[in-house]
């Protein structure tokens, strides 16, 4: 929703702070390493740093460090320093479950561990170093001595030592030039998804609006993926600093410094080498992301004022009636009495025709998802509100409940930090299924966002909220300043919200406490987070089927529960630029179901923007159209332009859907991003690491949107190899370099290209996800450009998608691998399946085949299913290369692609099979 798009407006005079220019050399001096032992429970190794000379500024050192280290796993390194003599705040380890560190070591207790007085630790495929005296590390890689993180300080370097207080954190490493980094989010990056030197970095959750740049937005990752080709050879690694408190992370090409305001070093290095690993190793970490039901990858509707149940329904029949697929409908806060959480309006939506409205949706395979906000209001008439006080489930400031203000006017925060706040939000979420039965929950401004700022109390002059108020997101609570702690004033001022604003400023008060006397500080920005778990239990146990939840607010590990949409954007070719950036780098952060609002939250888009929008917006991962009250419809029948490029688009996703079910399949197995950057799958392609224009989707499928407006054409990049035009196969690009290629693009025209040795699985499509996943199946086999001996594969994951879990289980899901190859003039097609059951009993059929890249005349056709040669060959028919365009090849090259179908067919997916024939290929 609408809130700071003006923060720079919103700040109290006087609030912010000018930034303290103290250089890094008069922060701290650094640590020297003391002792190093082998950790008799469990491994690694246990050392004790003491400081070399202390500072006043920004607070006092820590004199007495604690360092961790141990190989987790081969590919895993972790290194953690803390306070050794007290607790300090980190991640708890039930929101984020991982092994837990040694305990700290009781004073004066004599160490049973073994000294280590080796220079390096070494694990399969990462080796920790060291320095004593100022105490530094390096993370190199085993195999090729490669350093990837470096720690020790030299004289010329433009950081220093390591700083250790109790509000303020330093470390740095070096980086090579060659490094490409890319992560360390959420923000808006103009530059695109490989991060800029000297662009600000800053992490701490803030409803601050997505429009602007470079700001710390409403997630907090601090993770990092690093990209190095040296001489032709590539690798990935990553570093994850697991620290929840805000943080400045300055780049400067040739190092990365961190600036935290509290918790711990808690460093996980994970050592790839290329980028699949990289995540594969990251969510095996933080958490695979939560597996998605089919329907969610169907198109979803959305506004923030749809007024009432009428319109809704209107809205339903509009895409109906315009041939444009729809899946999902939303609701913003219309549907609740007065903006509360967990209610309806009897005027605006009244329960009979709402469930009368809902069992017709849902007849024909429609869902249903509404809006709930972690603001509960402050009304003694109000149930929810009611049970969150005798439960004491509410954050609390000096002993009472936090105040703050949002949507409904006062309101108090659940502690889901609280496992009686778990308790009480699963409750409230099963009330509200008995009342409605949504199919999946939004949860929004749970950065935490609130109107006001500091210690409020309900007026007694006013109302708040104050009726019919056109701006009900300015504060009506009397409010003051809270600047008497250090935890509202720390020493070191964070870049928030780009202004250095504080970090109180329009959330809940940094000094309010959480459950077991957590603080604010320290836990602010695993709110979401904590949130989205909690959601995602709440809808597991209504009817044990696949959750979904949407969550603005993220942290590491969101996406092991949520989905994501990246906020109140605009409806600006800009905005449409930075949606693919922002989308990837989610990919990256474990959180792959991501997409932005097409056509743009606010104002109102032009119609030619909102083409080229759909056009885009149809291939992110989650496909929403959502604007914002006080700009104008957009829905896509709104223009017969804007239809026409939906049909188009839309049409080509939903015959991708056993695809994109695939690649959700495989991030929930594996971490892999659904939409991916190209040098995901092309690591050694220089020319794709800035890349930030087109995207992959799963390793064989670009994306090409045009994003300037007037365009009808696109340069495009392609690496090395033929791609085809998935909406006509008879046209593709042959790459043999990093050259752009012009390609047309109409206004209801956007370029999808399949790359070579790739068996994509599709379906005849549909209007729904529902009859889309029941057609029958076609595959594309995609050859290089007139091969002779080449090889293709490609795999298909299908199952009962509203079980909880997405893993085979016979009967539940099936599992196909296809292969093809082609050696002269014999092409063979075929397949091996893993627990058949489920696709028989669903009995889902291949009709067709589809070879690319091949030509002359198909004959002498083979066919054997489950082993045994099918003899009636009659009604299988081959269509050859003769009737195809010699005008409709893209790319430098006058050559034609071949195409042969292969129709007529009715193989079950659940059976292998095997097709074969040969080529009457002329030379």
């Amino acid at each position: 929703m609408l809130l700071l798009f003006v923060v720079l407006l919103l700040v109290p005079k006087g609030f912010i702070q000018p930034c303290l220019s103290v250089s890094s050399q008069n922060i701290g001096y650094g640590y020297r390493l003391v002792s190093l032992e082998e950790n008799p429970d469990g491994g690694g190794l246990i050392g004790h740093l003491l400081l070399k000379k202390g500072t006043s500024t920004y607070g006092p050192d820590i004199p007495h460090l604690r360092l961790f280290v141990k190989h987790e796993t081969r590919n895993r390194l972790r290194v953690q320093i803390t306070d050794a003599e007290n607790e300090r705040w980190e991640v708890p380890y039930n929101l984020i479950p991982r092994e837990e560190s040694p305990p700290l070591e009781i004073p004066n207790q004599k160490s049973s561990g073994f000294p280590f007085t080796a220079s390096e630790f070494s694990g399969e495929e990462l080796v920790f170093s060291y320095i004593s005296d100022p105490f530094g590390f390096s993370v190199k890689r085993r195999s090729n001595g490669e350093t990837l993180f470096n720690s020790i300080t030299e004289a010329e370097d433009p950081y220093a030592s390591m700083v250790f207080k109790d509000q303020y954190l330093e470390i740095s490493t070096s980086l090579p030039k060659y490094s490409s980094l890319y992560g360390l989010g959420e923000n808006t990056q103009p530059g695109g998804i490989r991060l800029q030197p000297n662009d600000p970095y800053t992490l701490y959750t803030t409803d601050v609006s997505a429009i602007n740049l470079n700001t710390d937005l409403y997630g907090s990752h601090p993770v990092y993926m690093d990209l190095r080709n040296r001489n032709g050879e590539t690798a990935a690694h990553a570093v994850l600093l697991l620290n929840s408190n805000g943080m400045d992370v300055f780049y400067r090409g040739s190092s990365l410094t961190y600036k935290i305001i509290g918790g711990i070093f808690d460093f996980y290095f994970l050592s790839g080498p290329m980028p699949l690993d990289v995540i594969d190793q990251y969510t095996s970490l933080i958490g695979r992301p939560a597996p998605m039901p089919y329907w969610a990858l169907g198109f979803h509707q959305c506004r923030w004022g749809y007024h009432n149940l009428s319109v809704v329904e209107g809205v339903v029949e509009g895409y109906i009636n315009a041939q444009i697929p729809l899946d999902v409908m939303w609701t913003d806060d219309d549907h609740m009495d007065a903006r509360k959480d967990f209610t309806l309006s009897a005027v605006n939506f009244p329960r009979p025709k709402l469930l009368a409205f809902l069992d017709k949706i849902h007849s024909r395979g429609m869902k249903y998802v509404v809006i709930v906000d972690p603001g509960i209001n402050v009304n003694l008439t109000y149930g929810v509100y009611l049970r969150g006080m005798a439960q004491d489930i509410f954050i609390k400031y000096e002993g009472e409940p936090y105040l703050a203000q949002v949507w409904p006017g006062p309101v108090y925060f659940p502690d889901f930090l609280n496992p009686s706040g778990v308790s009480w939000w699963v409750d409230e979420i099963a009330r509200f299924h008995k009342l409605v039965p949504v199919d999946g929950l939004w949860i929004d401004m749970n950065e935490v966002s609130n109107f006001c700022t500091g210690k409020c109390k309900i007026p007694t002059t006013h109302s708040c909220p104050i009726p019919n108020n056109p701006t009900p997101w300015v504060c009506c609570l009397d409010c003051v300043n809270i600047t008497k702690t250090r935890w509202d004033d720390p020493p070191y001022k964070i870049n928030a919200s780009g202004i250095q604003a504080p970090i109180g400023f329009k959330t809940i008060a940094p000094s309010a406490v959480h459950y077991n006397g957590v603080m604010e500080y320290n836990a602010h920005s695993l709110y979401g987070f904590s949130e989205s778990i909690a959601t995602n239990k709440a809808l597991l146990k209504l009817e044990g089927k696949r959750p979904f939840v949407l969550s603005r607010s993220s942290f590491v590990g969101s996406g092991a529960y949520a989905a994501h949409w990246t906020g109140d954007n605009k409806g600006t070719w800009e905005d449409l630029k930075y949606s693919i950036s922002t989308i990837l780098n989610f990919g990256l952060f474990g959180m792959p179901m991501v997409g932005a609002d097409i056509c743009g939250f606010y104002p109102a888009p032009t119609e030619e923007l909102c083409n080229r929008w759909i056009e885009l917006g149809a291939f992110y991962p989650f496909s929403r159209d959502h604007a914002n009250f006080a700009s104008p419809r957009q829905e896509l029948y709104q223009w017969e332009s804007v239809a026409k490029s939906a049909r188009n688009a839309l049409g080509l996703r939903y015959k991708l859907l056993p695809y994109l079910y695939t690649l959700s399949y495989e991030a929930h197995i594996y971490g892999a991003p659904l939409a991916r950057p190209v040098f995901f799958s092309f690591p050694n392609f220089t020319a794709s690491y800035g890349l930030s224009t087109q995207f992959l989707l799963g390793s064989s499928v670009m994306v090409s949107p045009v994003l300037k407006q007037g365009a009808t054409s696109v340069d495009a990049i392609f690496p090395p190899g033929t791609w085809y035009n998935l909406f006509d196969t008879t046209k593709a690009v042959i790459s043999k370099d990093d050259k752009y290629v012009t390609l047309n693009a109409p206004l209801n025209e956007i370029n999808v290209h399949l790359y070579q040795n790739t068996i994509l699985p599709m379906q005849r499509g549909g209007m729904l996800t529902k009859e889309a996943r029941t057609t029958p199946f076609t595959l594309i086999v995609a050859f290089p450009f007139r091969a002779t001996h080449s090889d293709a594969k490609g795999k298909v994951y299908v199952d009962d998608d509203e079980r909880p879990e997405m893993k085979l289980v016979d009967g539940e899901a099936t599992y196909v691998e296809f292969y093809a190859s082609i050696e002269g003039k014999s092409v063979k097609v075929w397949s091996e399946v893993e627990m058949e059951k489920f696709s028989l009993d669903e009995k889902l059929l291949i009709e067709k085949i589809t070879v690319l890249g091949l030509e002359g005349i198909g004959e002498g056709m083979e066919i054997e299913v489950d082993g045994e040669r099918v003899s009636d060959l009659s009604g299988v028919h081959f269509t050859d290369a003769s009737s195809v365009d010699l005008g409709k090849l893209d790319g430098r090259t006058n050559r034609k692609s071949m195409m042969v179908d292969v129709t007529g067919l009715a193989l079950p997916l659940g059976k292998k099979f095997s097709l074969s024939w040969n080529m009457n290929i002329k030379v």
